[in-house]
């Protein structure tokens, strides 16, 4: 029973590639780089120094320079057509169970529950939870100060959760005013306009949107949550997480890390990480 539970698993991961192409069918997306020589990203599009698609070009920003890495690892250094694919919070685990990505690589942070849907490679690089206010707020000063104040809440993102939820799902357990947005964009705008206090999420997030207009934002530097920033992959492919944790740990072994941290992040006023993170078991 357990080797036929293995061949059907198998199967439905061969089929749902191949929504992937036209033509073949693949065990896995490690498979598709090779043999290919293409694959579909999902990237935020709209997340300044991680991730952000002006016009009709392709996104820019750390998490594109990581992606195209790790592509070009898994290709043996061959050339990958990628096609990129914007991915907000709400969708990520959707858009790879569908197949309309091959994998997601848009400040993806591993959590417990998005392990039932998603197989995580990585991480690739450790983020923390900070909050933004208003160059000119006096009365927030750090986390806990978000008691009955204004917060921005995202479909799919857990940051508001943080704040609002005690453990083990949640951190601080306080009582605060949730805003929707559709995106951390949309947040930053509600902030200016004083539609909000505050905009917590990871600092990575908070620092490309600030460095844009630094004197009209500022951030707490009052981190309180380590954010493990991930490859998505459907679930159960294993081969292809396997593949990732090894140009991950590549990356970080000859420098690219560090320089693309640098790179993108390096006149944010950010503590970069300088050590590759512990990988994450495939599964």
């Amino acid at each position: 029973m357990r080797r036929t539970g293995a061949v059907l698993a198998a199967a439905a991961m061969a089929v749902s590639l191949a929504a992937c192409s036209d033509t073949h069918t693949y065990s896995s997306v490690e498979e598709k780089i090779r043999e290919a020589g293409e694959v579909t990203i999902g990237t935020k599009w709209d997340q300044p120094n991680l991730s952000l698609k002006q016009g009709e070009g392709e996104p820019k920003g750390f998490d594109v320079d990581v992606a195209k890495y790790i592509v070009k690892e898994l290709a043996d250094g061959q050339d990958v057509k990628i096609t990129w694919r914007e991915s907000r919070q709400a969708n990520r685990e959707a858009l790879l169970q569908n197949g309309t990505v091959d994998m997601v690589i848009a400040s993806y942070s591993i959590t417990a529950a998005r392990k039932n849907y998603v197989t995580f490679a990585g991480p690739y690089v450790i983020a923390h939870q900070d909050t933004m206010v208003r160059a000119d707020a006096t009365h927030i000063t750090k986390a806990t100060d978000l008691e009955n104040k204004r917060i921005c809440q995202v479909p799919g993102s857990n940051s508001y959760k943080r704040i609002t939820e005690p453990p083990p799902d949640g951190r601080l357990g306080l009582s605060a005013t949730l805003v929707g947005a559709d995106s951390y964009s949309e947040c930053l705008q509600k902030l200016g306009s004083g539609g909000l206090d505050a905009v917590t999420t990871d600092d990575m997030i908070l620092a490309g949107l600030s460095s844009h207009d630094p004197k009209r934002y500022k951030l707490l530097r009052n981190p309180f949550t380590d954010e493990r920033y991930a490859v998505g992959l459907k679930k159960g492919d294993t081969a292809t997480c396997e593949a990732v944790n090894r140009a991950v740990a590549k990356m970080w072994q000859d420098g690219t890390a560090s320089r693309l941290l640098q790179k993108w992040f390096g006149k944010t006023g950010l503590v970069l990480p300088k050590t590759a993170p512990a990988a994450e078991t495939c599964s």
